[in-house]
C-alpha cells in the first residue's frame, strides 16, 4: 500500500508544469512522500430534505413537462399535415383514374347505343324491322290535367 502511495506522488510530479521542475527536484533525493488513504464512512449520514430545493425541482420538472407537451403537439400536428398531404395526392389520383375510367365507359356506351350498329348486330340475328301495323302503342289516351306519379310507353309488335 505505501509503494501504491509513492508511485502517486511521483507521478503527480512528472505532471507537474515546467516552472515546478526544480521544487521536485529537492524531493527526489530527500525522503519521499507517502500517503495513507483513510476511508470515510458516511452510512450514518442522514440528508436534510430542503423544501426550496424541492419546490425548485418540481417547478423545473414541471416546466420540462410542458415544453415537452408543446413539442410533441407540434411535432404531431406537423406529420399530421404531412399525412394528410399524401392522403390528397393519393384522392386526386384516384379521381383522376375514376373520370379518365367514366370518360372511357361513356364512350363505350355511345358506342354501343349507336342505332346503326344495333340494327346491323339484327340483321345478323335473323330480325327484320317491322311491318307497318305490328308496332301499337298502348298508352294512347294520357291525361294531361292530372299529377302523373309514373308512367311508361309500352309497345306491342304482333307477330301477324
Amino acid at each position: 500500500m505505501a509503494a501504491a502511495g509513492f508511485a502517486t506522488a511521483m507521478q503527480t510530479r512528472a505532471m507537474a508544469r515546467p516552472g515546478q521542475e526544480a521544487a521536485n527536484r529537492r524531493f527526489l533525493g530527500g525522503t519521499p512522500e507517502i500517503f495513507f488513504p483513510k476511508t470515510i464512512d458516511n452510512s450514518r449520514l442522514v440528508k436534510v430534505a430542503d423544501p426550496k430545493r424541492k419546490r425548485e425541482m418540481a417547478q423545473f420538472v414541471g416546466a420540462l413537462c410542458v415544453l415537452f407537451l408543446f413539442t410533441m403537439v407540434y411535432l404531431w400536428q406537423h406529420f399530421s399535415a404531412i399525412e394528410y398531404g399524401y392522403r390528397i395526392e393519393q384522392a386526386k389520383a384516384t379521381r383522376d383514374s375514376v373520370v379518365e375510367m367514366n370518360r372511357a365507359l361513356r364512350l363505350e356506351q355511345a358506342s354501343l347505343r349507336d342505332p346503326e350498329r344495333i340494327d346491323a348486330l339484327a340483321r345478323g340475328l335473323g330480325f327484320q324491322t317491322p311491318q307497318a301495323g305490328q308496332v301499337q302503342m298502348m298508352d294512347t289516351a294520357i291525361d294531361t290535367g292530372a299529377p302523373v306519379l309514373a308512367s311508361a310507353r309500352i309497345s306491342v309488335v304482333s307477330a301477324q
